[in-house]
């Protein structure tokens, strides 16, 4: 038997990023988020939601770019931290010891610690109700080098990367299964 709920975002776990933006050491911020996720293949398409009210909201309204870094259980203090603090406050790239680096393609920098960084511009702000969603061309991708495995792939699971769901952060766990694992031959079928 189900119980009805009222509406509301049930869609868990979703990706603790630490979204970077600002065009000058003098205006770099962070603001956690997990509204963030893919739209589209071919372009490259992403987005992030954030509330108008959000310091970064206007950074990246105002230039048109951002980094969502994704994050590991090592981040998961300043994931929590960057998103109860407000950038107007204060810094949160010197009091959360993380490294603004550069970007290749937008002036937003990366976060150096992150083992991913996506470099998005701004396509089209979608305004929604409480949060406005970003959506945005991935332009370029970092990865660090310690994450990618002999077949030139990134390797999740050595990694340590967090999600968030309801409230609390999980760092993801063992994979159980590939894509397209359910069609393939029976000795294919198991994970290493």
């Amino acid at each position: 038997m189900k119980i009805h709920w009222k509406p509301g975002n049930m869609i868990n776990p979703l990706p603790a990023v630490l979204v970077s933006c600002g065009n000058s050491c003098e205006t770099y911020n962070i603001v956690t988020a997990a509204w963030a996720g893919t739209t589209c293949t071919n372009p490259p398409m992403c987005y992030i939601s954030l509330r108008p009210e959000r310091h970064s909201y206007e950074i990246i309204k105002n230039n048109g770019c951002f980094v969502i870094n994704l994050t590991t259980k090592e981040l998961a203090f300043a994931v929590d931290w960057c998103g109860v603090k407000s950038g107007r406050d204060v810094d949160k790239f010197s009091t959360m010891k993380l490294t603004p680096a550069p970007a290749v393609k937008i002036s937003a920098p990366i976060i150096k610690e992150a083992p991913i960084s996506i470099e998005c511009k701004v396509k089209d702000i979608i305004e929604q109700g409480s949060h406005h969603m970003f959506l945005a061309e991935v332009v370029n991708v970092q990865a660090d080098n310690a994450f990618i495995d002999e077949n030139g792939a990134f390797n999740i699971s050595k990694a340590g990367l967090i999600a968030y769901a309801n409230g609390t952060y999980f760092e993801l766990g063992k994979a159980i299964g590939k894509f397209g694992f359910s069609v393939m031959k029976k000795k294919n079928k198991k994970i290493k």
